[in-house]
């Protein structure tokens, strides 16, 4: 087990806006970053699998995991509920593993009040015109729906203002550049290097 407590990265974005691809291009890239695996009732897609895209559950199930108080945070998105497993997340952090959440803003601000210590990360579409292009592009709902998501992703566009970090994936390779900066960036903190290199540190001052 790592000496180095890892460190807790809430990662936002309106649908559309290529969150999803981003993240997985990072942790492709990165050995010692994790994503968490949330649980949901929504049906699963085409190419998803349970347990490695989300927990698939019933109503029924995800409401005895919120009786146990099994979830860090939990949201309703359109028709849908989500939560990520508070044990799970502790559990990876503590291995010295660096944990993405991608979680919206609601579930952020229940997640900023229980580990204030979580950086986050809000990414941006360049223009509203990209978005509607991505999401129509997807082929998978119908126009109606893609007109729902483009007016509740104004409204989550507005939460911007509460992350520490914000990226706008207008070419891709450049706001995965800039996603790793961020982290390196917080790996290079002055109170993670001296968790990861309190040995050289006591030498060095002895």
């Amino acid at each position: 087990m790592s000496l180095t407590t890892g460190t807790l990265y809430i990662v936002s974005a309106p649908s559309g806006a290529g969150k999803t691809s981003l993240v997985k291009a990072l942790i492709d890239s990165e050995p010692n970053i994790r994503v968490s695996v949330s649980h949901t009732t929504r049906a699963m897609r085409p190419g998803e699998n349970d347990g490695v895209n989300y927990h698939f559950v019933s109503h029924a199930q995800f409401g005895a995991m919120l009786e146990r108080n099994e979830f860090l945070e939990h949201a309703q998105v359109f028709d849908n509920l989500y939560g990520t497993s508070q044990t799970w997340v502790e559990q990876t952090l503590a291995e010295g593993f660096d944990l993405i959440l991608e979680i919206d803003w609601q579930g952020a601000q229940q997640v900023r009040k229980l580990m204030p210590q979580a950086r986050s990360i809000f990414i941006l579409p360049p223009t509203q015109e990209a978005l509607r292009h991505r999401l129509t592009n997807r082929g998978q709902d119908s126009s109606e729906i893609i007109e729902r998501r483009m007016r509740e992703a104004v409204n989550e566009m507005s939460h911007y203002v509460e992350y520490d970090y914000l990226v706008i994936n207008d070419d891709f390779a450049h706001a995965l550049s800039d996603l790793k900066a961020i982290f390196r960036a917080n790996q290079l903190a002055q109170a993670t290097q001296q968790q990861r290199h309190a040995g050289l540190l006591g030498e060095l001052l002895a």
